[in-house]
Formats: structure tokens, sequence, C-alpha cells
């Protein structure tokens, strides 16, 4: 895998948020993601990037953050919220197998930063290219950072 670090502007971002089982993450996804582009055409507002969820685990599952980029905050409406992806160093690594595997480079992005003398400074987040109908879908692995 290639890993660099990129230094982001933080971004603002049309989310819905919800605490999930791992077996409920794909259904939260589709549903969030449609739910989000109709708050996003009801406001008459563009997406400016790929989708992407941010993920937290805690003991009754995952606290899932799910939507999309946009280029101005939205207003809040049913169940989606403005939110904002962080500015400031991450490292990037571009994912091309299976979404089950992504744990895993998450775990080599961390050890390739410690080896690096960088340090993760918040919970990493995917940004999806391809849909799950891809064999070999690609996704983007932000993990915000600094030197440490």
């Amino acid at each position: 895998m290639e890993y660099h670090i990129e230094r982001l502007a933080p971004q603002p971002a049309a989310v819905i948020r919800a605490r999930v089982a791992v077996d409920g993450i794909p259904a939260f996804l589709a549903g969030a993601y449609g739910d989000v582009i109709d708050v996003l055409a009801e406001q008459r507002m563009e997406v400016a990037g790929p989708p992407f969820a941010r993920y937290a685990m805690s003991d009754r599952g995952f606290d899932v953050e799910a939507g999309f980029p946009t280029n101005e905050s939205i207003v809040p409406t049913g169940r989606v919220e403005a939110g904002e992806l962080p500015g400031g160093p991450a490292l990037v690594v571009l994912h091309r197998f299976g979404y089950t595997d992504i744990e895993d480079e998450v775990r080599t992005a961390q050890e390739w930063l410690a080896a690096n003398r960088w340090t993760a400074t918040g919970a990493p987040w995917e940004s999806y290219l391809d849909g799950p109908e891809v064999a070999e879908p690609r996704t983007l692995v932000y993990m915000p950072c600094r030197p440490a």
C-alpha cells in the first residue's frame, strides 16, 4: 500500500449519526446516504465528494457517522445534521480490496504513523470511491495526525 500525508482543509458535510450493530452497518449506510442525498436536493446543495463513514467502537456496537462532503453547511432536517471533516495533516491510504479488510488497513496505517514519527489525533474515516457492486472497491482511508 502507498501511504502519504496530505494537509486537508476543513470540509462541511451533511451526515447522519447512529449506534449500529456490526451486521446492520450496510443497511444503515444505504439508508443514510439516500436520506442525505434527499435533503441536499431539497436544499439545492451539491455533493462535494464521495460518500464517507467514520466509525467509533463502543460496547454496544459502532457509533457511525455517514454522509457526504458539501461546500457549505446544511440546515439540519430530520435525522440529517451538519457535520465537518477535520482539516490539518492526515495520513491517506488507497485501499483496493473488500470493505471487510479495511480494519486491517487502519491497524497497518497506525503502525506506519508510529514508524514514521507521526501520531493519530482523531478518528479515521473512509471515503468510498466505488459502490459495493464492484469486486474490489477502492476506498480512501484518512487518519488525522500530527508529528510525534
